[in-house]
Order: structure tokens, then C-alpha cells, then sequence
């Protein structure tokens, strides 16, 4: 079979023009173009669509991620390609890739096989520049930040307690931790400070969040970038520095338009990491999808435990959004992989394995459904190894605890291999549901009591434990009238647990939260966890090493 960047380089695609104007009816006018096949929809026009009725929010999520990969992004454009192919007015809403993975051990996030959003490369890589604008807006209130310590700190900002962090599109352990303004005077005051990846920026979360220019402007000066000695926070705004950073983030905020293989369109717009942040794409494209068409797909980042639960917490509890219905993506290996297989051996059948692993696709399917209250289905997303029995297996199983379940071969197929999910969709949507949405805890909450709801409600977790430094900061976050805000919990995507190897659906465990962060500007408080990391570092093969240009000038290698 073709690899992906195969598949895509080999497709014939519509000029967006086309697919805007004729699949959401959106005239050229309205768009500004990035080449051919790619272009930003002016927030503007988008404003003016404010008293359209809204289309229905379908919401794609997962087990926990295993090596094998689950597919949510290839499941979520298969949907739209498959209710695109039925006749329905249909639209992806998707995050944009971080190079980070594409460089390092994950690879691309622009779906897979044919069920991708293309141009595969362009998106992948640089696409319209968000993330340059991004960094350099962030960037740029890191140096007004020393620059104004530098000049007399006439604001009295104590350097020891600045917690904003410059940031960078790259997988980069070495800047972690590091020591700026070495040189002597005229450099500046040298302190520590630290890289993150522009995903796991505030910045990023508020860029995902904002929903006009005035909104995007109001909560860059809310950001707060440290305190006073006096232990006062100190604000973007107080620097002056809202005005400058919303300059240069204006044009990144209109939404990306492009394709599907099969010419269905899709927004591709923002791309924080969902172990790390809040893991959604844009409200602001979410939005406009539900006024250009009749359903909107979009999926969250990771398994259901940490994108879904943010989708529900901070996007839609901070949005007013709200998701008619989910797909859980699950893969037979997957299922085999929580079940204590090894991975060189995930390729044998073994129903005994698949109905081991069930254990994490059905706390999953609980909390989506008794947590956050929405109907579901499940997507099993088929590779070509995967067993007729192993498949029934899944069925009946999940049959059993009232969820019904298809196979899709969408990644093989595209769009007609997605047609039976997506009937099983519409007939989901077209049900009254038994369930009412709800978050996971209520806003006068104390940020302790939020975080250990999230433990124990979610993730099966016996006990929340506090590093002193930790607690320190959260005390001080909740004295300065920042209790209110919800939690963005950052941890392992690859367990319910912080212990990555800790597989299928353990309970009882320790979730011990090691670094506290407030982010004013996005309207909620960062709680790490366990070993994460929100600068990523490259693992021993990265992808890069794969990744070439020919003499022709073709992209090769990127997955």
C-alpha cells in the first residue's frame, strides 16, 4: 500500500475557492488565499453569520492512546468524508499540527491512508504561519518582560517569580532549563528561565479560546507573566503589551479552510497538545463550522480521560458549545495492547486479549457517557490484520453495555468505508438521549476539590498528593481570585494513571501534581503531573532523520 505522503502528493485537488463556495457557500471575496488549495476565512464575513441556526457538534475521542496508534484524526475525516458522500453539508473541524511530533516519534496529524486533509504536506509543516505568529507574540512579551526588569523594574517585579516561558515549534530538551541575559550589564538581569513548545503555551490556549479581536486582546492582558515583591501579579497589560502581541496573532486568528481527499472541507485552525493543554482546535472555527453546516466533526486530542474531558471543562464550559453526540475510536490492537500483549506480537489473533483491553475502552464510555453526559458510539477503526471474531467480540461486548459499535475501514477505503459509521451516527443523533451534559465539577469548587474530581471520577485515582512548591503556588493562585477558573490537568496520555506502563483501567493509584501554573489569559490553572513534560525531547529514531527533499523539489519520508 501507498504511504501517506504517497497518497497525498498523488491526489488531484479542488482550488479552495471551489470547495468554499460550493460546499459551504462561502464566496471567494470572503477568503484570503495561501496559494491554491488553502486559505483563511475572514472573521469578519464569519461575524456576520451570527444569527444562523447551529448545525450538530459531533465530538471524536478515544481509548488510551497505545504505540499502534488509534486514529482519531483519520476517523474523524473519514465521518465527514462518508456524510459528505451521503449528501449531508458536512465539515472537519481539526488542529493544526505541531512540528514538534512531526519531527520527533508521533509523525504528522493530518489523518492517514485516504481519510487525510491535504495539502498533507503544507499542513504538516509551516502551513499559514499561525505557530511563527504565535512564538513570536509570546516571545516578544518574554523580552518586554526583561527589557522592562533591565530598565530601572519600575513595576517592581521580583525575577524570581516570572513563570513566562519563551517557546519554540521544536521537540528540544536542552532548553528546558536555562540561564538568560549572561554577558554582563548590558544584556540584562541574568536569571533561569525555560523553553516550552508553542503547544503547550498559554498563548496557544487563548488563541484556541478567543473568539473576536477584542476578546483575543482582552485575554492577553489578563496573561499574568509573574509578581511584584510586594507579591502582587503582575500583567501583559501592565508591560503594554496586549496592543503589540494581538497585532501580530490578527491575521493567524481567521480560520484555516482546506480539503479532504475526497473535496469535503475542513477547518484545520490552532494545535495545543492535550496532555500537556487544553488538546482542542479553535472555538472561533468550531463555531463557524456549526453556522456553514449541518454537522461539524471535530476530534480532541489524546484518549477520552484527557481531551474529551477538556473539550468538555475549559472549551465548552468557556464557549457555550455543546457536543449532540461522541465517537469513541477504538483499534483491535489497541484493545489486545491493554490487554498485557506485547507489542511485536500484536499481529495474532487473540480474543482474550481484546476482551482484557476492554477495560480501558469501558472506562472511557462511562466517563463520556455518566461524566460528561454524552450519547455515544463506538468507531472500531479496522486494520486489514484484524480478525472477523476479534471484531464481533468488540461488537457484542459493548452491545452488552448498551453502546452500539462499527467497523470502519475508512483509512483503506476513504469515505465509503466510513458510510456505515456515519448511518449509525445519524441514527444516534436522530435518538432522544437519555443523558444531560454536565461537567466533571462545578465552578465553586476549590482548584483541590477540581483536581481531585478529575482523579477520582475519571481517572480511577485512590489519592491526590501535592509537591510542597506545588501547593505553594496553588494557594497563592486561589488568594488572588483565581479560584474559580477550571483545571487543566497535565499528564501521561498513555495510562488513566501518571505511571505511562500502567495499561488498561487501574485504579486506586496516586496522582502527585508537581508544578502548578496559572493561565490568567485562557481562564484556567495548569496541574502537571507525574513526568510530563511540556518541552517534549526527540526520541533516539526521530522522524526527522526519515524526513528528505528530492531534486524535484517533492517532500518525501513525512508520515
Amino acid at each position: 500500500m501507498l504511504s501517506d505522503i504517497e497518497i497525498a502528493n498523488a491526489a488531484t485537488l479542488r482550488p479552495i475557492t471551489e470547495i468554499a463556495e460550493q460546499t459551504l457557500g462561502i464566496s471567494p471575496d470572503h477568503l484570503v488565499p495561501f496559494g491554491h488549495f488553502k486559505a483563511k476565512v475572514d472573521p469578519r464575513y464569519l461575524a456576520s453569520l451570527a444569527d444562523r441556526p447551529l448545525g450538530r457538534l459531533v465530538l471524536v475521542t478515544g481509548l488510551s492512546p497505545t504505540p499502534p496508534g488509534e486514529g482519531k484524526t483519520t476517523t474523524t475525516v473519514g465521518l465527514v468524508d462518508a456524510l459528505h458522500g451521503l449528501g449531508h453539508r458536512a465539515i472537519a473541524c481539526l488542529r493544526e499540527p505541531s512540528m514538534g511530533p512531526v519531527f520527533g516519534m508521533k509523525g504528522g496529524a493530518a489523518g492517514g491512508g485516504y481519510a487525510q486533509v491535504v495539502p498533507m504536506t503544507d499542513i504538516n509543516l509551516h502551513f499559514t504561519g499561525d505557530f511563527a505568529a504565535l512564538a513570536a507574540a509570546n516571545n516578544l512579551l518574554a523580552a518586554l518582560i526583561d527589557n522592562h526588569v533591565h530598565h530601572g523594574n519600575a513595576l517592581d517585579i521580583d525575577v524570581r517569580s516570572i513563570t513566562w516561558k519563551r517557546v519554540l515549534d521544536t521537540n528540544d530538551r536542552a532548553l528546558r532549563q536555562v540561564v538568560v541575559a549572561l554577558g554582563g550589564h548590558a544584556n540584562g538581569f541574568p536569571r533561569e528561565d525555560g523553553f516550552d513548545i508553542v503547544v503547550a503555551s498559554e498563548l496557544m490556549a487563548i488563541f484556541c479560546l478567543t473568539e473576536s479581536y477584542a476578546d483575543l486582546k482582552r485575554r492577553i492582558g489578563d496573561i499574568v507573566v509573574g509578581y511584584t515583591r510586594a507579591l502582587s501579579p503582575v500583567t501583559a497589560r501592565d508591560l503594554g503589551a496586549d496592543g503589540a502581541m494581538a497585532v501580530l496573532l490578527r491575521d493567524a486568528l481567521a480560520p484555516n479552510l482546506v480539503q479532504t481527499l475526497e473535496g469535503a472541507p475542513a477547518f484545520v485552525h490552532g494545535g495545543p497538545f492535550a496532555n500537556i493543554a487544553h488538546g482542542c482546535s479553535s472555538v472561533m472555527a468550531t463555531r463557524a463550522g456549526l453556522r456553514l453546516a449541518d454537522y461539524v466533526v471535530t476530534e480532541a486530542g489524546f484518549g477520552a480521560d484527557l481531551g474529551a474531558e477538556k473539550f468538555v471543562d475549559i472549551k465548552c464550559r468557556k464557549s457555550g458549545l455543546r457536543p449532540d453526540a461522541a465517537v469513541v475510536v477504538a483499534t483491535i490492537r489497541a484493545l489486545k495492547y491493554h490487554g498485557g500483549v506485547a507489542l511485536a506480537d500484536l499481529a495474532a489473533e487473540d480474543v482474550a486479549a481484546v476482551e482484557a483491553g476492554m477495560v480501558n475502552l469501558a472506562r472511557h464510555l462511562d466517563n463520556v457517557r455518566d461524566v460528561y453526559g454524552i450519547p455515544c458510539i463506538v468507531a472500531i477503526n479496522r486494520f486489514p490484520g484484524d480478525t472477523d471474531a476479534e471484531v464481533d467480540r468488540v461488537v457484542d461486548l459493548l452491545a452488552a453495555r448498551g453502546v452500539r459499535a462499527y467497523s470502519a475501514t475508512h483509512f483503506a477505503d476513504g469515505g465509503v468505508g466510513a458510510q456505515v459509521l456515519a448511518k449509525g451516527l445519524l441514527q444516534l443523533l436522530e435518538e432522544p438521549s437519555p443523558y444531560t451534559f454536565s461537567y466533571t465539577y462545578e465552578d465553586d469548587l476549590s482548584l483541590t476539590a477540581k483536581v481531585e474530581a478529575v482523579a477520582s471520577r475519571l481517572y480511577g485515582a485512590g489519592e491526590v498528593t501535592w509537591h510542597s512548591t506545588a501547593r505553594r503556588r496553588l494557594n497563592r493562585i486561589e488568594a488572588a481570585g483565581y479560584g474559580h477558573l477550571p483545571v487543566c490537568i497535565a499528564k501521561t496520555q498513555y495510562s488513566f494513571s501518571t505511571d505511562p506502563t500502567l495499561l488498561g483501567a487501574p485504579s486506586g493509584h496516586e496522582l502527585h501534581v508537581r508544578e502548578v501554573r496559572l493561565s490568567a489569559g485562557a481562564g484556567f490553572v495548569v496541574v502537571v503531573c507525574g513526568d510530563i513534560m511540556t518541552m517534549p525531547g526527540l526520541p533516539k529514531e526521530p522522524s526527522a532523520a526519515r524526513i528528505d527533499l528530492a531534486d524535484d523539489g517533492t517532500i518525501i519520508g513525512l508520515s
